[in-house]
């Protein structure tokens, strides 16, 4: 049986802003509904290692979710972060942070991780996904020309690989294209199928 097919008596919730996980989420065929916008400080620990920052933000959103999980709810929250020699790359709150941010990726490889958090009443688990990706050295042409025609506002290290920059710019990826999109999403079915497998059978 089909994932999709063994998710219909349960309510899937992706609680998420971003239309690029939203897209991913119903390519799979997974039905789902959108929570409604919640409030969640996304602060980590300035101590928290790099790598572990997407999973905790997850969490954090996780636990943020206002309304209590009914027995056959599975909520899903996700992020993602850009690291760069140790160092994570949020949301730029410029243009000139993000072509700051873009400049600093130019001819480098970084990695891209998503923390991904699922939960139901009675059980959670979170794991997390890491690609490298390799841009190719760009000219300030090249980055003005995205920044002023695109959307790096909205977006972990300011680009998204889905959009021009990513066509022009990206030499090579190692692991999950979707994944840098924001949603590993076939590691996420394996992650979901594994959790429902292990209900017992009342939640059928």
């Amino acid at each position: 049986m089909l994932l999709h097919d063994k998710l219909k008596s349960y309510n899937v919730i992706l609680a998420s802003a971003s239309p690029r996980r939203r897209e991913l989420l119903r390519a799979t065929g997974i039905e789902y509904r959108l929570a409604e916008k919640f409030e969640c400080e996304e602060e980590y620990p300035a101590s928290l290692p790099a790598e572990e920052v997407a999973p905790y933000l997850s969490r954090l959103k996780s636990n943020a979710y206002p309304t209590n999980l009914a027995y056959n709810d599975l909520l899903i929250t996700a992020d993602t972060t850009v690291v760069l020699d140790g160092d994570v790359l949020g949301k730029p709150a410029t243009e000139a942070e993000a072509r700051k941010m873009i400049a600093q990726l130019s001819g480098r490889e970084h990695s891209v991780i998503t923390g991904v958090t699922l939960r139901m009443a009675d059980r959670e688990r979170t794991f997390s996904s890491r690609s490298v990706v390799r841009f190719a050295a760009l000219t300030d042409e090249q980055i003005n020309y995205y920044v002023d025609n695109y959307h790096p506002m909205d977006k972990a290290g300011a680009y998204g690989i889905q959009e021009w920059i990513g066509y022009v710019g990206i030499e090579s990826i190692e692991g999950s294209f979707y994944n840098v999109m924001g949603l590993p999403v076939q590691r996420l079915c394996r992650e979901i199928e594994a959790l429902v497998e292990e209900l017992p059978s009342c939640y059928l």
